[in-house]
C-alpha cells in the first residue's frame, strides 16, 4: 500500500550523548530518516540533546528540540504541537527505552500519538531476555541452553543446573554492559552481582557458553505486508566471546556454507514475521557450530542498529531511508533503490567486493585499564575498508585506523617475544589481528594459531599468504621486482610504505613513482548494490588495481574535503558535522565537492551528500592517488580534526593548495614552541 496519509507530523527520537555501543551511527540514521520523511511532505520534529550532531541542525527537520530525552520533555513537546506519530527506531536503545517509558506512563495514548516502526510489545519481546527466550522456543528457533534470573539466589541455582562455562547477559543494556563470561564458580558471584546491578530491571540471562562458535549478523528490512529482504550478511572474524562491536567483521560472509546461510535466512524471516506489527530495519545475530553447523539465535534488534550503518555503507543500500519509508506505510516493492534508480528496494544487494570493519580503541588514554576483549564492548569507533579481495580490504582497514599502522604490520622497530605473542593470541586485545601475522613470521604453525584464537583457518591462511608475499620483497631492489610481482602485492593491499620497509633500500615515494612509471595505478570502482548488473546513479567509489576506472573526472573545478576517520576520544562526531557543512558550502560556491573518509558511522559518507564520495583511508598514499586523478583546485583539511591536519604538510609539499587556514598558520597553532614564540612576540602572557 502507499504511504499512510493520516500521518501529518512525526516526532523522531534521537540517541542522546555518544557512549560506547551507541555512537554517531544514530546521527546518520536519524538524519537520513528525517530527509526521507520530509520528501513525502510530512512535517518532522526531532528530539535530541547532543549538540554535536547533524540531526540537530536546523536544515534537517522542521522543528528541532535540543532538550533532554525524558518523558517530561515529550509531554512538553506534545502539549504545544500537532504531532500525531513518533518514530523511536532511529535512536538506538535510548530512543526505544524512552518510547517504552512514555507508553507505560500513558503519554502516547493521552496525546493520541501512534508509535511507528515497531510496536512496543515487539520491542519488549526482544529486549526482555526471558520473553525473547520464550519467543524463540515458541517458534522453534534454537537458542543456547539458558534461564533468566532476577535475584542472586536464582542465578546461583541456574549456574548449578547448567554448569560452567556460562555467559551472563543483563537485560536492557547497551554494548553488552554488565555482561561477561564465567569460566568457574570462583568468579560467578561477582559477575552475577555485576550483571544484576547493570540491568535496569535487575534481570540477567544466564546461558551455556558456546566458546569458539562462529558469529554472523543479518541486516534485514520488513514491510507491513510481511515482505522481508536481507540487505547484508556480516561475518565476525573473531569467534563467539568477543562483542561484535569489538570484532573485526567482514561482508559478504566468507566462510559461511550456503546451506547454513539459507537456514539462517529462513530463521531470520520467521523471527521477523512472528514478531508482531513491525515495519523497518532489524538486526539478527546467530552463532554457528563450526563442526556440526548447528545454528543458534543470539539476539534480535527490531530497529536501525549500530550495525545498520555499516551494512548500509558496505552495500550502498540506504537502510535508514528505506526503513523510514516503510514506517510510514510503503511496501518494499513500491520503493525504488535510490542507488540504481531502476530496481526495487525489495531487490537484495549483491557485492562484487569485500568490506572489512575494524574497531578503534583508546586504551592508551586509560593506563592500567583492562584491554582484554569480551562480551562488553570497549571500542570507541570503527573504520571500514573496501577492496576486491579480503586481504586488500584488511590492509586498507589497518591503514585507516590512525594508529601509525601502514598495513597489517607492527610499527617499525617493535619486536615481540614468542611467549608474548602466544599470550596475546589466547587472550584477545585490540592488537590480536596484528599478532596473528607476527606469529606466522616467527614460524608458529596454523594449527597452533587456530587452537589459541578459534579464528577460521581460511582467514588465517589469508594472513599467512600476506607474510609470504612480504618475504618475497625482503632485501630486494626495485630492479629485482617484476611488474607482476608488484601488481600482485598492491592487489593484496600492501602500501608503498610496507614494500619500502620490506626492501629496506628505497623510500615510500620512490616506490610510488616507480609503480606509476610501470602504470600500476589505482582505479576506482562504483559501490552500486548490484555487482554491476545495473548502472548506478550515485558517485560512491573505492579503489583497487586493475584495468577499468569507473570514476569519471569532470571539467568542473573541484575541492576535496578530508574527513576525520574513526571516532576516538578527543575526536568524534563534531568533525562529521563540520564536514557535512563543508561539503554544502563548497557546492554552494559552485565547486564539485569530493568527500574522502573511511568512517561508516558518519553522515558525511552518506551516498547522496557529496558530488563524489571516495570511501578510502585518510592515508597519504590513497589521498595522493585521488589528487593525481581529480586534480582539485584545493583541499580543505581544517574540518577533519587531527586526522586531516597531520596530512597538511605532505599536501603542501606536493604542491596542492590548502584552502582556508594555511599550513603555516595551522602548524603555528599546533607547535607548542612556535605558538609560545608568537604569544611572546605579541606581548600576550602565557604559562
Amino acid at each position: 500500500m502507499p504511504k499512510d496519509t493520516s500521518i501529518q507530523h512525526i516526532l523522531i527520537l534521537g540517541s542522546g550523548p555518544i557512549i560506547i555501543g551507541q555512537a554517531c551511527e544514530f546521527d546518520y540514521s536519524g538524519s537520513q530518516a528525517s530527509r526521507a520523511i520530509r520528501e513525502e511532505g510530512i512535517k518532522v520534529s526531532l528530539l535530541n540533546d547532543n549538540p554535536a550532531t547533524i540531526m540537530t541542525d536546523p536544515m534537517i527537520a522542521d522543528h528541532i528540540y535540543l532538550k533532554s530525552l525524558k518523558p517530561e520533555t515529550i509531554v512538553e513537546i506534545l502539549s504545544s504541537s500537532d504531532i500525531d506519530t513518533v518514530l523511536p527506531t532511529m535512536g538506538g536503545q535510548t530512543a526505544l527505552n524512552l518510547a517504552k517509558e512514555c507508553s507505560e506512563l500513558g503519554i502516547w495514548e493521552k496525546h493520541n500519538v501512534r508509535v511507528l516502526g515497531a510496536d512496543l510489545n515487539a520491542i519488549e519481546k526482544t529486549e526482555n531476555r526471558e520473553e525473547f527466550r520464550q519467543f524463540m522456543m515458541d517458534i522453534g528457533i534454537k537458542i543456547c541452553p539458558s534461564k533468566v534470573a532476577n535475584s542472586f539466589l536464582e542465578g546461583k541455582s541456574i549456574a548449578q543446573e547448567l554448569g560452567f562455562p556460562l555467559v551472563i547477559r543483563p537485560s536492557y543494556t547497551l554494548g553488552g554492559y554488565g555482561g561477561g563470561f564465567v569460566f568457574g564458580p570462583e568468579d560467578f558471584d561477582e559477575k552475577l552481582t555485576r550483571g544484576l546491578e547493570a540491568s535496569p530491571t535487575h534481570e540477567v540471562l544466564i546461558e551455556k557458553a558456546v566458546i569458539g562458535w562462529k558469529e554472523y549478523e543479518l541486516e534485514l528490512l520488513r514491510d507491513s505486508a510481511d515482505h522481508v529482504t536481507v540487505v547484508c550478511t556480516v561475518e565476525n572474524l573473531d569467534p563467539m566471546g568477543i562483542h561484535t562491536g569489538d570484532s573485526v567483521t567482514v561482508a559478504p560472509a566468507m566462510t559461511l556454507p550456503d546451506t547454513v546461510y539459507q537456514d539462517m535466512r529462513n530463521q531470520a524471516k520467521l523471527m521477523m514475521k512472528e514478531l508482531g506489527s513491525f515495519a523497518g530495519g532489524c538486526n539478527i545475530q546467530f552463532s554457528v557450530n563450526p563442526e556440526t553447523e548447528e545454528v543458534y539465535s543470539i539476539e534480535m534488534n527490531p530497529r536501525v542498529s549500530r550495525s545498520s550503518a555499516l551494512a548500509s555503507k558496505a552495500t550502498g543500500y540506504p537502510i535508514a531511508k528505506i526503513a523510514a519509508k516503510l514506517a510510514i506505510g510503503y511496501r518494499l516493492d513500491e520503493l525504488d533503490n535510490p542507488i540504481t534508480g531502476n530496481t526495487s528496494a525489495l531487490f537484495e544487494p549483491a557485492l562484487d567486493y569485500v568490506i572489512v570493519k575494524m574497531p578503534r580503541w583508546n586504551f592508551d588514554k586509560f593506563k592500567g585499564a583492562d584491554a582484554t576483549l569480551g562480551l562488553q564492548m570497549k571500542s570507541v569507533g570503527e573504520v571500514m575498508a573496501i577492496g576486491r579481495n579480503f586481504q586488500e580490504a584488511l590492509q586498507k582497514a589497518c591503514q585507516s585506523l590512525e594508529n601509525n599502522r601502514i598495513g597489517l604490520s607492527s610499527p617499525k622497530g617493535v619486536y615481540l617475544k614468542t611467549d608474548k605473542i602466544l599470550e596475546g593470541l589466547k587472550n584477545p586485545s585490540w592488537d590480536r589481528i596484528f599478532l596473528v601475522k607476527e606469529a606466522y613470521k616467527l614460524g608458529v604453525p596454523t594449527a597452533k594459531i587456530q587452537e589459541l584464537t578459534k579464528i577460521d583457518i581460511w582467514y588465517l591462511k589469508q594472513i599467512q599468504e600476506l607474510v609470504q608475499i612480504e618475504e618475497r620483497f625482503r632485501g630486494k631492489s626495485m630492479d629485482e621486482v617484476s611488474d607482476e610481482m608488484l601488481f600482485s602485492a598492491k592487489l593484496k593491499g600492501f602500501s608503498d610504505a610496507q614494500l619500502a620497509e620490506a626492501m629496506g633500500n628505497i623510500t615510500e615515494d620512490e616506490v610510488y613513482d616507480e609503480r606509476h612509471a610501470r602504470d600500476i595505478k589505482r582505479v576506482y570502482k562504483v559501490v552500486d548494490t548490484c555487482a554491476g548488473e545495473f548502472k548506478a546513479k550515485t558517485p560512491y567509489f573505492y579503489s583497487s588495481f586493475g584495468l577499468e576506472n569507473e570514476s569519471e573526472v569532470t571539467e568542473k573545478p573541484k575541492v576535496i574535503i578530508l574527513g576525520s576517520g574513526p571516532n576516538r576520544i578527543g575526536q568524534g562526531i563534531e568533525f562529521d558535522y563540520c564536514c557535512v557543512h563543508g561539503v554544502q558550502a563548497v557546492q554552494e560556491a559552485g565547486y564539485e565537492a569530493i568527500m574522502v573518509n573511511c568512517n561508516p558511522e558518519t553522515v558525511s559518507t552518506d551516498f547522496d551528500l557529496a558530488d563524489k564520495l571516495y570511501f578510502e583511508p585518510i592515508y597519504w598514499e590513497h589521498l595522493r592517488e585521488i589528487i593525481d586523478l581529480e586534480k582539485p583546485h584545493g583541499i580543505i583539511v581544517q574540518l577533519g580534526g587531527q586526522t586531516a591536519l597531520k596530512l597538511s604538510k605532505r599536501i603542501k609539499d606536493y604542491g596542492v593548495k590548502i584552502l582556508g587556514s594555511s599550513y603555516d598558520a595551522m602548524d603555528m597553532a599546533e607547535d607548542r614552541e612556535r605558538f609560545s614564540d608568537l604569544l611572546k612576540d605579541l606581548g600576550i602572557p602565557y604559562p
